[in-house]
């Protein structure tokens, strides 16, 4: 029996870890500068994703029958997308989240201060962005620094230990309706890790590091 795999699509249709063959091809073949690997385990997967970039520096191509390699240059910013980004003061703490233009830093959506954590902020600007953008009629490309988001909106659930009482209640039902519609809803925007390490910090960042 074939060992599993995990594709990891950094750049394609829609960028994400995929568990087939089948479904990495989808988001890839004729793509143009499509970038992918696979890997054994889903943590190894999960790191290169997380890293916003294919770390051997090739590009496989999108075919079951060619597995061919060649160079690829790492993909420009799109400046006409939304960056989504979150701030929190503890954990848990005071968070709030943003969505900005990418090229002109203009804001599009705000939502905070509340009692809550980092990555439930990340979560939620995400999906904020991709119901904005739904709502617009637009297939923007949202870009995100948060792998731990990205996971949670891949997998229509947010993972979070945030103790539910009088105090974050509001917020729990927030995360509650954006799962919900995750799981009612389709989209076809693609949804990246931003590569700090290549572009600096992304331009929804509050500035608090």
């Amino acid at each position: 029996m074939a060992k599993k795999k995990y594709y990891v699509v950094w750049n394609g249709r829609k960028p994400g870890i995929y568990t087939t063959w089948a479904e990495c091809e989808k988001q890839t073949k004729g793509y143009q500068g499509a970038s992918f690997k696979s890997f054994p385990t889903l943590p190894e997967a999960e790191q290169a994703y997380g890293q916003g970039k294919n770390t051997t520096n090739s590009t496989r191509t999108a075919s079951a029958g060619n597995k061919k390699t060649s160079s690829s240059p790492a993909p420009a910013i799109e400046e006409n997308s939304v960056s989504v980004d979150a701030a929190c003061s503890g954990n848990p703490g005071m968070m709030e989240y943003r969505g900005v233009h990418t090229k002109t830093g203009e804001t599009i959506f705000h939502y905070g201060p509340v009692l809550g954590t980092n990555n439930i902020g990340e979560f939620l600007g995400i999906v904020h962005a991709l119901a904005h953008l739904q709502k617009e009629g637009k297939n923007t490309t949202i870009y995100t620094d948060s792998m731990t988001a990205l996971a949670w909106v891949r997998n229509k659930k947010a993972n979070t230990t945030l103790v539910r009482d009088d105090r974050t209640e509001a917020l729990w039902q927030k995360v509650e309706g954006a799962e919900k519609w995750l799981k009612e809803n389709s989209y076809s925007n693609k949804v990246i890790k931003w590569d700090t390490k290549r572009y600096g910090e992304i331009k929804a960042d509050f500035g608090r590091k």
